[in-house]
């Protein structure tokens, strides 16, 4: 059964428990959705910090990816570390920190590969098979 068919039908299960029971809500207390918006992923984040479901569970519930799942609780974890830092940065200071970081290490990467390149080169020259 592809994505289309399984939404479809949960789409239709989902109808059919709100006409039974008159309420807008499914049984596990999620409302019944077409987008993932923060707040329906923070729901999700914290049932999975709670035990009360796991990553493949919420996977095969709502046809989304365990990797997608997965990510959604890594960013959630690192939001919350940042928050509770007796000294929050500000989104923009996080941003700069990470810039500066990322920079830093394509320095460090692209210096390597000078080295390597150049390394090459005086083994070939070496062994005469490299350019004259």
């Amino acid at each position: 059964m592809g994505r289309k068919e399984r939404y479809a039908m949960a789409q239709r299960e989902a109808t059919e428990r709100m006409s039974e029971s008159g309420a807008a809500k499914q049984p596990d207390g999620i409302e019944p959705f077409k987008r993932w918006t923060a707040k329906r992923k923070a729901a999700v984040v914290l049932d999975l910090i709670k035990g009360k479901t796991t990553p493949a569970e919420v996977a095969r519930r709502h046809d989304v990816t365990v990797g997608e799942v997965e990510k959604w609780l890594e960013t959630f974890s690192q939001a919350g570390e940042e928050a509770l830092r007796a000294n929050p940065r500000d989104v923009v200071e996080r941003f700069e920190a990470e810039k500066k970081e990322l920079c830093a290490k394509i320095g460090e990467l692209t210096l390597e590969l000078d080295v390597e390149k150049k390394r090459t080169a005086a083994v070939l020259r070496g062994c005469g098979d490299g350019p004259s």
